[in-house]
């Protein structure tokens, strides 16, 4: 039995590991990701003063020709000079135009697949319970179980309630086959003092973590290799811990559905190439 244990807590420090791991680095590649939307925005704010400019330029141009054919009655056109500065100024329009277009189009693409899974979530999943949030954080659809809604006090067992609201999270799931789906444990700062497997908060988010997870794939069908287990401990807080009603708010699990974040990363590093062109 001894060995047994021991094997038994080597398997959840391991499984801890890499879930840390693996949440990690999308965590990172998340960052980039948003970085490069940074200087997405600045350009594209750069490219709408330049734009602003070249108008103002074509105004003035404008008037200068209007005034020259109302001191010249005999002049019946522009003067070539006037056309040739007119059709320049328009012409560098079009290509800040164009260029501001394929930004726009990389960012709307973005905002359109968040609106999209939000709408699907809340069509879906339908409920008004203040246990359960569906929201948006730096662009990435979430939806926010309580923890008193999925496991008892100490535990890691999925209630028979949550499984019905996870019923409802794995059809968005399974009806976009090319997004992933983390499932994120949080916990508040009491230590954990229960026996077992568990050693502390950190495991202990894992394994919730993971059992969310096992019943996504084994009871309601969702592809694993769409699934991402990670475990934050009491690490992130919504609100301090000063108070049984906000350790309350601090135990909860988050399941973000979301694009695969490479195939993401490519589209915007193709609309960044074809701007640079």
């Amino acid at each position: 039995m001894k060995k047994v244990a021991i094997a038994l807590s080597l398997l959840v420090l391991l499984t801890s590991c890499v879930s840390k791991k693996q949440y990690a680095a999308l965590e990172a590649k998340n960052k980039e990701t948003q970085d490069l939307l940074n200087t997405c925005t600045v350009k594209l704010n750069s490219c709408l003063e330049e734009k602003a400019g070249l108008k103002a330029t074509v105004d003035g141009l404008k008037d200068q020709n209007q005034n020259l054919i109302s001191q010249s009655k005999d002049m019946t056109v522009l003067t070539t000079k006037g056309a040739q500065n007119i059709e320049k100024a328009l012409e560098s329009i079009k290509e800040k135009d164009l260029k501001i277009s394929r930004m726009q189009d990389a960012l709307t693409k973005k905002d359109s697949v968040t609106l999209a899974v939000v709408t699907s979530l809340k069509s879906v999943v339908g409920l008004n319970d203040e246990d359960i949030e569906i929201n948006v954080d730096k662009g990435v659809v979430f939806i926010s179980i309580s923890d008193k809604m999925l496991f008892k006090s100490g535990s890691y067992d999925v209630t028979d309630k949550a499984k019905g609201v996870l019923a409802k999270v794995a059809k968005v799931v399974n009806d976009k086959p090319d997004f992933e789906c983390m499932v994120e444990g949080h916990t508040d700062n009491v230590p954990y003092n229960g026996n077992g497997d568990i050693i502390d908060n950190w495991d202990l988010s894992v394994k919730r973590s993971t059992s969310i997870i096992r019943v996504l794939s084994a009871q309601l069908g969702v592809n694993p290799a769409q699934l991402i287990a990670a475990g934050r401990s009491s690490y992130v807080p919504l609100v301090s811990n000063d108070s049984a009603e906000n350790r309350s708010k601090n135990r909860r699990t988050r399941i973000y559905v979301m694009p695969k974040i490479d195939q993401f990363y490519e589209m915007v590093e193709k609309e960044m190439k074809k701007q640079a062109q």
